[in-house]
């Protein structure tokens, strides 16, 4: 299924993407094959209440090609208000399906962002689980905003490394922001993955599937890290429920008047 026949619904004020996790998988790497200069965010429960506070950030998730129900609020918003069961593409997962499916294809990737630690448990293990995944390059960035020059420089090594994939770890909001500044720049399609970066490369442990299943990640998440993230959640979890739970009742009546208006 290619990308542009990949529907997307709305969430609050954010166009998801929808359809199976092998669809979205061949729609990435259709992408990248053609060596489309596209992105794809992952967006969870924090990135839609970004984008609905603030219009630039709305902006790069409405022109992104895919953006994925990342977090299982998300996606069973989707089913709430949409009426179709759409399960949980998180970036986790994206990512180690992307990269298998690569080395079946012969598709190249290149790994930007993160540490160089990371980085290098990355490829040890994708060359150890799959020896023909072609791994075009890696690169780890300064942390700190890039001279034009600096910027021009990582451009022209990425195109000429010419992955199909760029996969692109740098936290949101930044990766995000990155991958919209170097669209029609970077002849890949790029990925905001994030955090899958550590966890694919055994560092960081991830919980469970049946704790998933039960929407804790974000808890585990801010057991790990309590203080860079409990601000985060108290203010986005809280003003993602109490969004969606108008929403909702605002859906509600609107159905309950087209019910009594029909009779």
């Amino acid at each position: 299924m290619p990308a542009a026949m990949l529907p997307k619904r709305l969430v609050l004020d954010s166009w998801i993407s929808t359809g199976t996790p092998a669809d979205f998988v061949s729609a990435i790497l259709a992408l990248g094959a053609a060596r489309s200069s596209a992105y794809v965010c992952c967006a969870n429960v924090h990135m839609v209440v970004e984008a609905h506070q603030h219009p630039d950030f709305r902006r790069i998730l409405d022109e992104a090609t895919i953006v994925t129900p990342d977090g299982s609020p998300v996606a069973a918003a989707v089913g709430l208000f949409h009426g179709q069961s759409q399960p949980r593409i998180a970036g986790m997962d994206l990512l180690p399906a992307l990269l298998a499916e690569a080395a079946r294809r012969g598709q190249s990737v290149y790994f930007y962002g993160t540490t160089e630690e990371v980085l290098a448990a990355m490829v040890a293990r994708a060359r150890r689980e799959l020896p023909s995944l072609k791994i075009a390059g890696t690169h780890s960035p300064p942390f700190r905003p890039l001279t034009p020059e600096e910027d021009e420089a990582e451009v022209a090594a990425i195109n000429a490394a010419d992955p199909d994939l760029l996969f692109v770890a740098l936290g949101c909001p930044r990766q995000e922001r990155w991958m919209a500044a170097h669209r029609g720049r970077v002849r890949s399609c790029m990925l905001g993955v994030g955090q899958a970066f550590p966890v694919y490369a055994g560092l960081e442990r991830r919980l469970p599937a049946w704790a998933r299943r039960l929407w804790l990640e974000w808890a585990y998440r801010l057991y790990l890290e309590p203080k860079r993230l409990w601000k985060r959640y108290l203010h986005t979890n809280t003003r993602f429920v109490y969004l969606m739970g108008r929403r909702a009742l605002a859906h509600l009546a609107g159905r309950s008047r087209v019910s009594i208006s029909t009779k």
